[in-house]
């Protein structure tokens, strides 16, 4: 279904009618069309319009782009739990699909999909003329191989489980036998026991990259690929290189550059700041609040990207405090939330870069987002009901990183808590070690990246028992209400079922989630293709230096 010639899905010819009648936005649109199989020129057309060309100036063939970003220690990519991990292992471990800026999902190892009319078979079509840099080709094989080993729940941090339940003997905790066929080299077929609409959005997630049937676990123990890139050195927290692979013929178009650095000058704004002003880096990660207009008096460019990327505090429902769960009670978590007024932390901790956000981990960007109103802000109702929890003398602990954006969004936090009443102690630790035990703390803020559709972040963050359920959220009425909202493909039909689930999620008093961020990129003038992206993905093949 991935080709002009190819019939349309239906789902995909009502959207786009939606558009036209002003009840579906564009970017909306997209995801959902080139989810079910449309390509994004066929999706475009679909609105009457032709897909838009990437203007931008020549480029050079050859050069060496230097990028300021954290050097995380690497991992087995299932268990991958940042974006820099993968954006360095993409020069070389690549995806099935991948999530495009305008919201369109485009097919990269897989040259198309069909999927079924209730999102229960999806039918794989490998790429043709790939092959791995050791020369041998890519096949259905290599894709079943993957897909299997995500589906393994064993496997310590496998977050890549939680999204391919409908693949998943639950008792058993490995693939279903009969889900995953190899018809022939060229074609998988997989077989759902329910519906649900994510997969191809799922396989373009950063975790969800392709490894050879030989990994070894360590992506960099004889790196074998498909991408047109090398690692050359990876020293964690200090730098790490790529180097054109001139041995492999990469099936794709791109990657003119000659050579990739990334420099890691930490967190802090002022340090990357510095090192821009001191030529250490031609484009950075990420920019944050006022550093936005330092970086542009120096004449680079910026790009911007408003996302469903979040912070989200939560209070751990299974944490022990001197021998008690203080947040298994349901009122503490109601009382901590009613507290905050989540306008206040965009502005003071996130400098109004984005949208309000309210307590349910859903984004107006989402397709299936279900408009059920801001939060409840009432601080006195929120004493009184920890009063009624007999928590009103207890302390609690915000924790956070030491950066800039997430410590000041907790500072803000508990300063609110304290105007209500509430005993607040903040403790801020060093990123080296916060991310030891992130999962673990009583009461802390994390980081959530984008991810196309609300059903995605749902299914990983707060479905019971996840490697990612930082909250220790165990509710088999919102695990439920998931599960049918993975199964309809229709998003105006699965919004209904969003409604539910983020009321729930907000009467569970499962997290304060106060705002959804605008992110933004500084890059120098002759740098192409390096706009931010919502998932702060690098697709390296697509870098380059003007001619």
């Amino acid at each position: 279904m991935n080709k002009t010639t190819d019939p349309i899905h239906p789902a995909a010819i009502r959207y786009a009618d939606e558009v036209t009648c002003g009840t579906l936005d564009r970017r909306e649109f997209l995801t959902r069309a080139t989810a079910l199989g449309v390509t994004a020129s066929a999706a475009y057309g679909l609105l009457g319009l032709s897909q838009p060309a990437q203007a931008q100036a020549a480029m050079q063939e050859g050069g060496t782009l230097r990028i300021q970003m954290e050097v995380r220690a690497l991992k087995d990519p299932r268990s991958y739990d940042w974006p820099q991990m993968s954006n360095f292992t993409r020069g070389w471990l690549e995806y099935l699909t991948e999530y495009q800026v305008d919201g369109t999902i485009k097919p990269m190892l897989l040259e198309s999909w069909d999927v079924n009319a209730d999102a229960t078979e999806y039918v794989l079509h490998v790429r043709p003329g790939v092959t791995w840099n050791d020369g041998s080709p890519f096949t259905a094989q290599d894709i079943a191989f993957n897909i299997t080993r995500w589906c393994d729940t064993a496997f310590e941090g496998n977050s890549m489980a939680s999204r391919f339940g409908a693949l998943i003997d639950a008792e058993a905790g490995i693939v279903r036998d009969g889900a995953i066929t190899v018809r022939d080299d060229m074609t998988v077929v997989l077989t759902l026991s329910q519906a649900d609409i994510s997969f191809p959005a799922t396989f373009a997630d950063f975790p969800a990259a392709i490894v050879p049937q030989d990994f070894s676990g360590d992506p960099l123990s004889s790196p074998k690929g498909t991408g047109p890139y090398l690692p050359d050195e990876y020293e964690v927290g200090i730098k790490a290189s790529l180097n054109k692979n001139a041995d492999h013929t990469w099936w794709g178009t791109g990657a003119a550059l000659e050579r990739i650095e990334f420099i890691d000058l930490g967190q802090e704004q002022a340090a990357i700041v510095s090192g821009a002003l001191a030529d250490e880096f031609d484009m950075n990660y990420e920019t944050i609040g006022e550093f936005k207009e330092i970086m542009e008096s120096t004449g680079w460019t910026m790009s911007e990207a408003p996302t469903a990327s979040t912070v989200v505090i939560r209070a751990n429902q299974l944490a022990e405090v001197d021998g008690q769960t203080p947040y298994a009670d349901v009122r503490v978590r109601r009382a901590l939330a009613m507290a905050i007024d989540n306008a206040v932390l965009l502005e003071l901790g996130f400098s109004g870069d984005g949208t309000v956000a309210e307590n349910h981990h859903v984004a107006p960007i989402h397709p299936e987002y279900a408009d059920i109103g801001p939060s409840n802000v009432d601080p006195a109702a929120a004493m009184a009901l920890m009063e009624e929890a007999g928590m009103a003398e207890y302390e609690h602990e915000l924790i956070s990183i030491d950066d800039t954006w997430r410590k000041n969004t907790c500072d803000a936090a508990a300063a609110q808590l304290r105007d209500a009443g509430f005993n607040v102690k903040r403790t801020v630790i060093p990123g080296s070690t916060f991310w030891n035990d992130w999962t673990k703390y009583p009461l802390s803020a994390t980081d959530w990246g984008h991810r196309p559709l609300g059903v995605q972040v749902l299914a990983v963050a707060y479905r019971s028992n996840e490697p990612w359920n930082e909250a220790g959220y165990n509710n088999p009425a919102f695990d439920e209400l998931l599960n049918e909202a993975l199964s309809l493909a229709d998003a105006d039909t699965r919004r209904d079922v969003m409604a539910k689930i983020e009321q729930t999620l907000r009467d569970d008093g499962v997290i304060i989630q106060p705002y959804w961020r605008s992110i933004y990129r500084h890059a120098k003038p002759n740098v192409i293709g390096a706009d931010q992206h919502p998932a702060f993905e690098m697709h390296l093949y697509k870098y380059g230096l003007a001619a």
